[in-house]
């Protein structure tokens, strides 16, 4: 296998463990990448192919105000519901099984990385994991960022987004190949 300037550019800067990646494709399952960043978090659902990984699904924590989220989309409660629509999206296309891929984060129990994971597997996705990793029902479901803001409705609010996210009741797509076609449509 003759080497690209492109893997020798990744391994120099770090930004590809390729023992680590070799392991997950040998398990000839789509990869579910997790990733977080300052402000958000990413969930994509990844399938390798010889001419390059080719991305199936991608949900970003963004994403959430569509459901009525309004609080920070990088906290333990947002990764969960981000995960949760990317299994439900996952499971729309046919994605059961998936291997976890956390690139060069370090595994932390109970981290926003394995509340992502929590969610896609409530969303129906097998994914291999265990219970101990998982942050506790009341971190998920923000009792401690309720508590220390003192923020009534927060795990009401999470409740309300998570059923909207599980009966897809976001913001409506919009229908039609044109603009005007979907706001002629609104209008009838």
């Amino acid at each position: 296998m003759k080497k690209t300037k492109h893997t020798v550019r990744f391994r120099r800067k770090e930004k590809t463990n390729y023992k680590k990646r070799l392991k997950i494709l040998m398990a000839r399952k789509t990869r579910l990448v997790v990733r977080k960043s300052l402000k958000n978090i990413t969930i994509q659902m990844i399938k390798y192919e010889p001419e390059g990984d080719k991305v199936l699904i991608s949900v970003n924590s963004k994403k959430l105000g569509d459901f009525g989220w309004k609080f920070s989309k990088k906290n333990i409660s947002s990764a969960y519901l981000a995960g949760l629509f990317a299994g439900i999206k996952s499971m729309e296309k046919g994605i059961n099984e998936a291997v976890l891929d956390m690139g060069l984060h370090s595994p932390v129990k109970k981290s926003k990385i394995y509340a992502a994971l929590k969610g896609v597997i409530d969303a129906g996705v097998k994914v291999a994991s265990s219970e101990e990793v998982f942050p506790s029902e009341d971190r998920i479901k923000g009792k401690h960022i309720s508590d220390y803001h003192k923020i009534k409705d927060f795990e009401k609010i999470f409740e309300t987004t998570k059923n909207k996210i599980l009966n897809g009741s976001g913001k409506p797509k919009v229908s039609g190949t044109l603009k005007n076609e979907a706001v002629l449509e609104g209008a009838k």
